[in-house]
């Protein structure tokens, strides 16, 4: 009889049932777009649930306008990391998460976790923090097995299974619009840089590739603002017309909506990569000293993972780039061939 003297408004009626989640990712660009199909998951799962995610300064943009997330949570690690850190914790505990799910293997996201609030705590067990999770997800490096594979794994304590899911991200159609000036003719888009040095395709193999471009093809070659003169470099010493340096002019998701233009799209093992999986835009990856067998490559529809033909015992040198080439040789990049680049264009 209670029921029907005191009952509930439809509103706290979908209050009661919501379940609050938190997701943490505070490490770089791509890695944040590979925690993507959480957020899908989640949503296609109950759209009860009210997701919130943690990431570093810099990178709120590859998410802003996200139609799923409720709130986007920043840390600056720059500056006053350890202050910011622990204003955070206590916002977190203010919120009574009812899950927090964390992405990263290092003791400061255990931190985040662990100090949250929440008694639902997932992460992976190579976090030195996992032994005090409620839910510890072994993290196994195993050819085959994507990167966003292994995240979606995270969502077996919450769902009972481990859900499909892709890496989405949402330009706005003033991003799409602020990008139509550079689609006047067929383009490509280069992505040339890496912040490792043996990730990253030489700069003279780069300059021979634009020299054999079909001629009918604009070259816009895009990065940050730290990669500019790199970038002007490989265009200058190519002595090509027809690139544009796009570097620092284009925000997170300008750039997502120019290669999702794009006849193709060069990247090395990074960021880029993984940008263009996200807008499903077709891709060359060029692998130098790793190898899609780690989980990084490429998941567009139309894509193409490039590496030397040489059976080098050196190749993979290690999970991440190194900043110089072990061997003093880089023949894992320098053995690619620039027919390997250019066949692409016939797929």
């Amino acid at each position: 009889m209670s029921y029907l003297c005191n009952p509930l408004k439809p509103k706290e009626i979908l209050l009661k049932a919501q379940q609050k989640i938190l997701i943490i990712q505070t490490a770089f660009i791509g890695d944040v777009v590979l925690s993507t199909p959480i957020i899908e998951a989640l949503r296609r799962y109950s759209i009860d649930f009210v997701i919130d995610i943690l990431v570093r300064k810099g990178n709120e943009s590859l998410l802003h306008n996200h139609p799923i997330l409720n709130k986007i949570w920043v840390w600056d690690k720059k500056h006053q990391k350890i202050k910011n850190q622990f204003h955070l914790i206590r916002s977190f505990r203010s919120e009574k998460y009812d899950y927090v799910i964390n992405l990263q293997r290092f003791l400061s996201s255990g931190l985040f976790t662990l100090l949250s609030g929440s008694k639902r705590t997932i992460g992976f067990d190579k976090n030195p923090l996992s032994f005090l999770f409620s839910h510890s997800i072994k993290h196994q490096i195993q050819a085959g097995i994507h990167e966003t594979e292994r995240n979606l794994s995270l969502l077996i304590p919450i769902l009972g299974h481990k859900p499909q899911s892709s890496m989405v991200l949402y330009p706005s159609m003033d991003d799409f619009a602020s990008i139509q000036k550079y689609q006047l003719q067929p383009y490509l888009v280069i992505a040339p840089t890496s912040v490792w040095f043996t990730k990253q395709y030489p700069e003279n193999k780069w300059i021979d590739f634009i020299q054999k471009v079909d001629s009918r093809f604009k070259i816009f070659l895009i990065g940050g603002p730290t990669d500019r003169s790199n970038i002007q470099s490989i265009i200058s010493n190519s002595g090509s017309f027809r690139c544009e340096n796009l570097a620092g002019n284009l925000s997170f998701l300008q750039s997502a909506a120019l290669m999702y233009g794009a006849t193709m799209n060069y990247v090395n093992d990074s960021a880029p990569l993984h940008l263009a999986s996200a807008l499903n835009a077709p891709t060359a990856a060029i692998f130098c000293s790793t190898t899609p067998d780690f989980g990084f490559g490429p998941l567009s529809e139309l894509s193409e993972v490039i590496e030397t033909t040489l059976k080098l015992d050196c190749k993979p040198c290690g999970l991440h780039g190194k900043n110089t080439c072990p061997k003093n040789h880089f023949d894992c990049a320098q053995t690619i061939q620039t027919e390997q680049l250019l066949k692409v264009l016939e797929l």
